[in-house]
């Protein structure tokens, strides 16, 4: 029993460094989190309704949810493509080590780079007097905008959540392409296996789960995002984020409760995502070991 006692009371004292972790995440994540799905369902005089959910599927409600899962399922697509090639080839492509390093390093900084200063950006370098849309027109005859392009519309703000999309899926799919061990190379080669079907019988079967996985987590993370949005459209494009933020701010709804219950429903879809994340990323692990 004394022996016990120090051992017993150093895991206690372990425990004290998750303390800010777990005191933060109390105060800005869970509590917030249960204040919003218990809102969605009392109205202005704190009864139980279920009035505040069944406003969601008005006609307005219901386009900015479609138009957002379309937005968040083109960036996703988009992002997961061009990620997982990149990812392919610093990893397996025989580039320069130097290069792999430059990669990461470039996508840890890009997968945070987001919100009014990447809007910025892109206005500056897309816009109607942007850098690329004036050098198109004046040194080569192309006028983006007379074309069709318009930035502030729905594919201009895909194109502009692609920006941290794809560096965020090549953070994220690198260690599993990484996982793909050289032996299962060798011995798909050594029954006759070509490159295509060793792609298509065994590396694709293996990293699919993370695929997937890494697939539905960029869509919740361009389904939550509202910066980006605001800044670069106002609102123009009427999308659940930004429905929810001019709820928020009483300029338009001014109806706490449905604003509570908007917040429901975007969590529940992002907390579906990250369900699926969760899910196929153990699976994937699962795999590699």
């Amino acid at each position: 029993m004394p022996k016990l006692r120090p051992l017993l009371r150093g895991r206690s004292l372990n425990w004290l460094g998750v303390v800010p972790f777990l005191a933060f995440a109390l105060l800005f994540l869970i509590l917030p989190t249960m204040n919003i799905v218990t809102g969605a369902f009392f109205d202005a005089e704190g009864k139980l309704t279920l009035q505040n959910i069944g406003n969601l599927f008005t006609p307005e409600i219901t386009n900015a949810f479609s138009l957002s899962i379309r937005l968040s399922l083109a960036s996703s697509v988009i992002g997961c493509s061009v990620g997982f090639a990149i990812a392919l080839a610093v990893c397996l492509g025989g580039l320069p080590r130097g290069l792999r390093a430059v990669t990461m390093t470039f996508s840890g900084v890009a997968s945070n780079f987001a919100g009014v200063p990447l809007s910025f950006a892109y206005m500056a370098t897309l816009g109607r007097v942007g850098f690329v849309t004036m050098l198109l027109r004046d040194w080569f005859g192309v006028n983006i905008y007379s074309m069709g392009f318009n930035l502030i519309g729905f594919w201009g703000l895909v194109m502009t959540y692609v920006f941290f999309q794809i560096p965020l899926m090549v953070l994220i799919i690198t260690p599993a392409v990484d996982g793909l061990r050289r032996e299962w190379r060798e011995a798909a080669e050594v029954l006759g296996a070509s490159t295509a079907q060793y792609w298509r019988m065994v590396a694709l079967p293996v990293l699919w789960p993370s695929l997937l996985g890494t697939l539905a987590l960029l869509f919740a993370n361009s389904f939550g995002a509202v910066a980006t949005a605001i800044a670069l459209t106002g609102s123009l494009l009427s999308i659940a984020p930004i429905l929810l933020f001019n709820q928020i701010r009483g300029d338009v709804l001014q109806d706490p409760h449905l604003g509570y219950a908007l917040a429901f429903g975007m969590i529940v879809i992002t907390g579906l995502s990250n369900g699926v994340y969760i899910v196929m990323r153990s699976r994937a692990e699962r795999w590699m070991k």
